[in-house]
């Protein structure tokens, strides 16, 4: 489970907007391919190695999953935990529970997947890593991870660097 055959690219060029001694920003849009329904994916390589070209020595990075039904997290990168994470999620918010947004009476959504919407509500699209002297401030057992709901797809995540 913890390698995964997601394959992770880049869509844009990374461009820095700053003069010397101000703040830096540096965007970047990385395209997620997952393979399940319910996958998680690591991004913290990704992420490290985007700013590790940006120069930046303090400030922070941004992550957002630009998708209703695809969350953001951290956590241990341990495939035990990962089962257990999923099947938590699982727990929580049911796949096959009734669901309004799934009932043509009440929804135009054709791919009924109400439950994949609420598990990202349970962890929410975005999160903030610091950057301090140089360094991600990650402890040692800590990744950035996507999980997608309603799979497989293509996912879209954005990442910024801000700092001096």
């Amino acid at each position: 489970m913890g390698a995964s055959k997601t394959r992770i690219s880049g869509t844009a060029t990374l461009d820095g907007y700053a003069n010397e001694g101000m703040v830096k920003v540096f965007s970047k849009t990385i395209l997620v391919k997952t393979h399940e329904r319910t996958e998680l994916v690591n991004l913290t390589d990704e992420i490290r190695r985007m700013f590790e070209a940006t120069g930046v020595v303090d400030g922070y990075i941004q992550v957002s999953s630009l998708h209703t039904t695809a969350g953001l997290f951290i956590n241990e990168w341990q495939d035990a935990l990962l089962v257990d994470i999923k099947s938590m999620l699982e727990q929580i918010v049911p796949r096959e529970t009734y669901y309004k947004h799934n009932d043509p009476e009440h929804s135009d959504c054709d791919r009924h997947n109400a439950d994949s919407h609420l598990r990202n509500v349970v962890l929410g699209h975005n999160l903030s890593v610091p950057v301090a002297e140089g360094e991600l401030v990650l402890g040692q057992w800590q990744s950035v991870i996507l999980a997608e709901f309603d799979g497989p797809n293509e996912r879209k995540v954005f990442i910024q660097v801000f700092g001096i």
